[in-house]
């Protein structure tokens, strides 16, 4: 497989045999697995968008899944504040 395939493989596919402990769908409480597919993508485009191996993929991918429970963990606080 030539290096962009490689990449362009990479960057569309999740990875695999990841202990994510994200649900594929749970609503409003913990970000979907979509979201932090798109979110690393976000981080992989800021970085410079270059070739990357799946050990970079799979940083970009654990910082998007830290960065957005932060976030959701944030606004649930704020909500149960304001109840």
């Amino acid at each position: 497989m030539n290096a962009q395939n490689l990449a362009t493989n990479t960057q569309n596919t999740r990875p695999r045999g990841v202990g994510s402990d994200v649900p594929e769908e749970m609503g409003e409480s913990v970000p979907t697995l979509d979201e932090i597919h798109r979110w690393a993508r976000e981080i992989h485009n800021e970085r410079g968008g270059h070739v990357c191996d799946l050990d970079n993929y799979l940083d970009e991918w654990l910082q998007a899944e830290r960065e957005l429970k932060e976030k959701y963990s944030t606004s649930n606080d704020k909500e149960v504040k304001n109840k």
